[in-house]
Parts: C-alpha cells; sequence; structure tokens
C-alpha cells in the first residue's frame, strides 16, 4: 500500500509542479537542434504514412501512424531526461505491440504489451520520486559501476542465446534478431528506470537490429505501409546517439 500511495502522491505532487507551464515554458530549454529533430522526425514520418497509406486495412495504418509519432516524442523526451516521455511512452507500447504482432514479430510483441506497458507505470514512479527529481519535468542521470556493466553484459549475451532458441521453435520471422531486440530492450528499460546512462549503449545496438527486421518487412514482406515504423526507428537510432552523449554529460555533472 504504502508503494501506491508513494505512486499517487509523487504523481499529484508533479502534476501540480507542471501548473502554469505554457508550451513556451517547455521548449525553453531546447536548444534550436532539438527543436529542428522533433519537428523534422514529426513531420517525415507523417508524411511517409500518409503516402504509403494503405485503404485496404486503415485500422493497422493509423496504429503504425500512432505508434511512430508517439514513440518519437517519448525518446527524445527520454534522452532530455523528461518525465513526461512515459505519456508517449504509454500509448507507443500499446500500438506497437499491435503492430508488431501483424507481422509475426512476436518477440517485440510479447516485450511491449507484457514488459513495456507495466515498466511505462513503474518507471514513472521511479523517476517522480523526489529523490530523482532534478527540476519540474528532469531527472537525476547517474553511471553504473564497472561490475554492474560486466553482469549487465553477461545476462544480455545469455538471454539474447536462450530467447532466440524459443522464437525460432515458435516459427517467427527473424527469431534470433527478434531476441536480440527484446531481451535488450527488456535490460536498457531496467537501466532506464533506474537513471543509468548505459541504457543507450544497449539502445543503438537495439535500434540497428530493429531497423533490420523493419526495412525486411518493408522492403520484402509487403509492409509498405509500415515505413513510418521504419522511419521512427531510425529516428531512434539517431536519438539513441544523442541520448547517450547527453547523458554522459547529465551523470558527469
Amino acid at each position: 500500500m504504502k508503494v501506491c500511495r508513494n505512486f499517487i502522491d509523487n504523481s499529484k505532487n508533479y502534476f501540480r509542479a507542471q501548473k502554469g507551464v505554457t508550451v513556451a515554458d517547455y521548449f525553453r530549454d531546447w536548444t534550436l537542434w532539438e527543436k529542428l529533430w522533433i519537428s523534422v522526425s514529426t513531420v517525415v514520418i507523417l508524411v511517409a504514412s500518409i503516402f504509403t497509406w494503405d485503404t485496404t486495412n486503415a485500422l493497422a495504418s493509423w496504429v503504425a501512424l500512432v505508434s511512430s509519432i508517439t514513440g518519437i516524442w517519448c525518446v527524445i523526451l527520454v534522452a532530455k531526461g523528461r518525465i513526461s516521455n512515459y505519456v508517449f511512452g504509454l500509448i507507443n507500447v500499446i500500438a506497437y505491440a499491435y503492430s508488431a504482432y501483424l507481422w509475426r514479430l512476436y518477440g517485440d510483441a510479447m516485450l511491449n504489451a507484457f514488459y513495456f506497458l507495466p515498466m511505462q507505470f513503474y518507471g514513472w514512479y521511479l523517476w517522480v520520486s523526489p529523490k530523482n527529481v532534478e527540476a519540474k519535468d528532469t531527472v537525476v542521470m547517474k553511471r553504473l559501476s564497472i561490475r554492474g556493466a560486466v553482469t549487465w553484459g553477461i545476462v544480455s549475451i545469455i538471454g539474447v542465446i536462450g530467447y532466440g532458441v524459443i522464437l525460432k521453435a515458435m516459427g517467427g520471422l527473424t527469431p534470433y534478431f527478434d531476441s536480440m531486440s527484446t531481451v535488450l530492450s527488456v535490460i536498457a528499460m531496467i537501466l532506464m528506470a533506474y537513471l543509468y546512462a548505459e541504457q543507450w549503449i544497449l539502445w543503438i545496438i537495439v535500434d540497428l537490429v530493429t531497423v533490420y527486421m523493419w526495412a525486411n518487412i518493408v522492403i520484402n514482406e509487403g509492409g509498405l505501409f509500415a515505413i513510418g515504423i521504419l522511419l521512427m526507428w531510425i529516428a531512434f537510432l539517431v536519438n539513441a546517439t544523442y541520448g547517450y552523449v547527453n547523458w554522459l554529460k547529465g551523470s558527469s555533472k
């Protein structure tokens, strides 16, 4: 009950702190590059989705669009250490789970539905904790110890191999790539929830693998209407590189 009470109280305190914050205030500490990055990414994904819209499968097209737009906003806000990323993340994981399921990326679908979804609430719980809040919507950034980094590295390798065997038995389209994307995402999300900069190393690997998987779907599997999701993952890759640099700076303060 204490956890639930803290979740509610800290959430209330967070939203109270946002009262009176205008759109201009929200973007006040953003650099010109960051403003251009989120604007251009959003427009490119929107335009690409419109031009590849599948009128015979409108629901799937809408879900792919919603997933793409909320996804890019979420990761850019994470890169800036903004607590509000979880608002966009909640919508993204639901929409993306459906899209991944449609294309037999079962690892990605299960990852989002059964792990990322509850982790949105757990991550929010940790990020709005007073000890982790640096400013109204920004958190404190940390680094892993050498021992912690080695431990998580070993866990990652074992997890990727083991889950890849399971997905292959299920008939997944790209089982080991799917496994790498899934397992590393699980670990990266844990590191993200606990505010460690090393999350971004794993996100970069995840993004590279997932770009390959969705490129295969768009180019070879007839999933042209999912191009918005492919562009989203390419944007994720660029953003993960920026996020790593930004969090290294933030954790060294």
